[in-house]
């Protein structure tokens, strides 16, 4: 049915009553210790899956369960799950898992198209980080080849990576390739620890995301090579680096599970989080603008009135474009991701030589991906796009999606990032990963507005913590809204993971220093 046509249909059936949604958004009915749901609007369909202890559940705000209640009843939506992290997003909350076999929702993907983590391990024993003049000339150093800031790119850091126009068109068209991966010394092989290393077009070929992108030039980017200079940079907002020393959990399971993964106890490794930088923003930030202005031009009412509810039927021109749009943006942060990791590395290789490193994993928490979708029988009712908005995948072992992966036995690593005070976790999925998607958290998750979280805290106290943990970084005042009390209580989610099934713990991460955009006036923005 063309976009146009559904659209109607939609309007008459709201017009005539049937739309009407009379469900309590603050009832979460418990169905275990980590467990609950929320009746899907007017009772219709599979209710919302809500993951979390009662505290968890207490502390999700009327605003975002509304979010949820308005994504669950969009057209064309199966499922949708709301992790511990779960809070206000724009349209569906961040931290919610959206199912659906036949439209694409970009709310539920986000501005910053494939924002993700990775994690490097290195064979560098924890004791060689110790001293902290050490570890300012490792900061140094990083900033040296890794810039922080809106808008900032390779001009602004002496021993970046220059690329070109013709490697920028290859890395949003091809992502990690082999031939772009050499071009940027980015080890081949990491590219076979990534969630996905390339992403195609809409209709499974290179050659839809190359025509795409002669439209975008010619259309939307008049600074097209201004955007491809912004790789490997972390950007602003709650994006950084962070250096850590892993501590594997002490069971058979997680040094089985460890020892696939690459991890090394007592060694230090780098987490990384960041995006498709302004590259992806705009990619996405434009395709809002014009599905708003088509629902508009049509009187088509929203999901909940809400205008970042826009959506397009799978297999029209619009879809078509949005599906092309995201696997550019997913191509350029993939490789913005790796390129950051070499970096790094190069980084430690300078400051103390002989250091080795690889890529443990890379996986993201914006992204729509098409997969199996679990059915209630434990097994899977076909294909379908998976959003995850702020959520990450979660395939245990046996998955079919992971046969021929290295973690076919064991699961793909998982990692969530907490805080640098209280640590970061890497995981692995269980079989009860099914009861959310196949999906956990992605992180702590927001319980304080960046507004709120700089009239409410003080900046003494946060960077007193810092030291009190022996944490170094690279700000004169790290940025209050991004301070580890304007987020959840870290142990508290990941207790809600562990007791509803999702997944398990392998190692805990521990900060020595953290790369950090510094900027106050960027509030937020990523």
């Amino acid at each position: 049915m063309p976009i146009r046509d559904e659209l109607h249909e939609l309007k008459a059936r709201k017009n005539s009553g049937n739309e009407m949604n009379d469900t309590n958004p603050t009832q979460i009915h418990a169905t275990g210790e980590a467990t609950g749901f929320i009746p899907a609007p007017g009772d219709k369909g599979k209710p919302i899956t809500v993951i979390g202890t009662n505290s968890i559940r207490a502390g999700f705000d009327a605003t975002c369960l509304q979010q949820a209640l308005n994504a669950r009843s969009a057209p064309g939506v199966t499922d949708l799950v709301l992790n511990p992290d779960a809070h206000a997003g724009y349209g569906a909350p961040v931290g919610c898992v959206l199912t659906s076999p036949t439209h694409i929702y970009p709310g539920p993907v986000g501005v910053d198209i494939k924002c993700s983590m990775s994690f490097l391990q290195m064979d560098l024993p924890a004791d060689q980080i110790t001293d902290k003049t050490v570890r300012r000339e490792l900061i140094n150093a990083i900033l040296e080849r890794t810039p922080t800031g809106p808008g900032r790119g390779q001009r602004s850091a002496r021993k970046a990576r220059k690329v070109g126009e013709a490697l920028g068109v290859k890395v949003a068209t091809d992502g990690a390739s082999p031939e772009v991966l050499h071009a940027l010394g980015i080890p081949l092989d990491w590219a076979e620890r990534c969630e996905d290393a390339a992403h195609v077009g809409h209709d499974g070929t290179n050659a839809a995301l190359a025509l795409r992108l002669e439209w975008v030039r010619a259309n939307q980017f008049s600074n097209f090579l201004e955007k491809i200079t912004q790789l490997g940079s972390y950007g602003g907002g709650n994006h950084f680096g962070e250096c850590e020393v892993v501590r594997l959990l002490d069971n058979d399971r997680a040094r089985r599970t460890a020892e696939v993964f690459g991890l090394r106890d007592r060694c230090v490794g780098f987490l990384s989080h960041c995006g498709s930088r302004g590259f992806g923003h705009a990619l996405a930030s434009g395709q809002f603008r014009a599905l708003q202005q088509k629902f508009a031009a049509w009187d088509i009412p929203l999901p909940g009135d809400d205008k970042e509810l826009v959506y397009a039927p799978l297999g029209t021109p619009e879809a078509d474009a949005y599906l092309d749009d995201m696997a550019l943006g997913a191509n350029f942060a993939t490789v913005n991701h790796l390129l950051i990791n070499a970096l790094v590395l190069e980084a430690f290789q300078e400051i103390i030589p002989g250091v080795k490193g690889s890529l443990v994993y890379f996986i993201s928490h914006n992204i729509a991906r098409k997969e199996l979708l679990p059915d209630c029988h434990g097994g899977f009712a076909g294909e379908g796009w998976v959003h995850r908005k702020g959520a990450t995948r979660a395939f245990p072992a046996g998955h079919p999606s992971l046969k021929g992966t290295p973690f076919a036995e064991t699961g793909h690593p998982i990692l969530l990032p907490g805080n640098p005070c209280a640590g970061s976790v890497i995981m692995v999925a269980d079989k009860g990963a099914e009861k959310g998607a196949y999906s956990v958290n992605h992180g702590a998750g927001r319980c304080m507005g960046r507004k709120a979280a700089g009239r409410a805290l003080d900046q003494k106290t946060v960077d007193d913590e810092f030291v009190a943990h022996d944490i170094l970084s690279n700000c004169r005042l790290y940025p209050k809204d991004e301070a580890p009390a304007a987020y959840k209580d870290f142990d508290a989610v990941l207790d809600s993971v562990k007791a509803a099934g999702l997944a398990s713990e392998v190692a805990r991460l521990k900060a020595r220093f953290v790369i950090k955009d510094s900027d106050t006036s960027l509030k937020g923005a990523a």
